[in-house]
């Protein structure tokens, strides 16, 4: 049998084009646009820095609270040992340190969430104990709104020793009452479902 023609010769056959040449292999076009982005991205992961302001003062803000306490202590205990007993404005006097020292000790815990949030984990000697470690969000909330009910709770005593109005008492706690049931409620049924690190080792 006759070759066809151009069969062997490398010359394709009459109105048959030839087969087209594989295309090199071309590298993607580079813009600028990708690198931009990337830097844009890092720059904004590195802004976490500026969280360190707003820990700063709430260090400072805790510090001045419990200055205050110390303050206000100094200066009152040389009346509760004269009266050498305890009257209501005594007992109002320690209600108010209390609640002097636990809004420092909020003021604290918010800072270290804020930090170990955005910055990184605490390390050192002195470890933070467990329940100051904080691997989301809402660990944060649940400490602050915890800390914000204990609060409520002892400024709702101290009313209660300073009022001479049982009716304006009642409404204080009702008032508070609701307050404590919004947040506790908050704290059951509104955390999110967030995929948080769970340990220590992600930082």
């Amino acid at each position: 049998m006759a070759d066809a023609p151009g069969e062997g010769t490398g010359i394709s056959p009459v109105g048959v084009p030839p087969a087209a040449a594989a295309p090199a292999d071309v590298p993607p076009a580079t813009t600028s646009r990708p690198r931009v982005e990337d830097q844009f991205g890092q720059a904004l992961s590195l802004s976490r820095i500026f969280v360190i302001v707003p820990v700063i003062v709430l260090l400072l803000s805790a510090l001045a609270s419990f200055a205050y306490g110390t303050y206000v202590f100094i200066n009152s205990v040389t009346g509760i040992v004269d009266d050498r007993h305890l009257t209501h404005g005594n007992l109002g006097f320690l209600l108010l340190l209390t609640d002097l020292f636990l809004v420092g000790a909020t003021l604290m815990i918010a800072a270290f969430g804020l930090y170990e949030l955005f910055i990184g984990r605490i390390r050192g000697r002195l470890v933070l104990p467990g329940w100051l470690r904080m691997h989301d969000l809402n660990d944060l909330k649940a400490r602050v709104i915890s800390m914000i009910i204990l609060v409520a709770a002892v400024s709702f005593v101290d009313e209660v020793i300073e009022s001479q109005d049982g009716l304006d008492t009642l409404y204080v706690g009702g008032g508070i009452a609701l307050v404590i049931a919004a947040l506790t409620g908050f704290l059951r049924f509104g955390r999110t479902n967030g995929n948080g690190p769970t340990d220590g080792n992600d930082r």
